[in-house]
């Protein structure tokens, strides 16, 4: 997703899916609770006006509305949280394994040695 976008310009705008069919209009956008980047966008989809989410990350802007690279049918499928509250870890792992993206925990920091014990030295 274009990073220099402004989550707050997102809601009201159309979505739609891979094959350009329209999904709905962007309601709310959830930010990552460390980075504080974009990370899901709730779309509202059809008659009985229920919410899905999208991930923003593989989803682009393309002349004013959000192009997101699944199917309708996937996206209506997605679990449904319900909007207005925030998603726990378990709901964005939810999302993440049902959209099949990519859930690799974050980098781990390499362990150093700042110091040996006494009596441990290689020779």
């Amino acid at each position: 997703m274009q990073t220099d976008i402004d989550p707050r310009n997102l809601i009201g705008r159309k979505a739609f899916d891979r094959n350009g069919t329209k999904i709905g209009t962007i309601d709310e956008v959830y930010l990552d609770d460390a980075t504080g980047v974009p990370e899901w966008a709730a779309i509202r989809t059809g008659l009985f006006s229920r919410d899905a989410f999208v991930p923003l990350e593989p989803s682009e802007l393309v002349e004013g509305a959000l192009q997101v690279p699944f199917d309708r049918s996937l996206i209506k499928d997605a679990p449904d949280f319900g909007v207005g509250r925030h998603l726990s870890p378990e709901q964005e792992l939810q999302l993440y394994h049902h959209y099949g993206l990519d859930v690799t925990p974050p980098r781990a920091f390499p362990d150093h040695d700042f110091g040996k014990l006494a009596g441990t030295e290689e020779t």
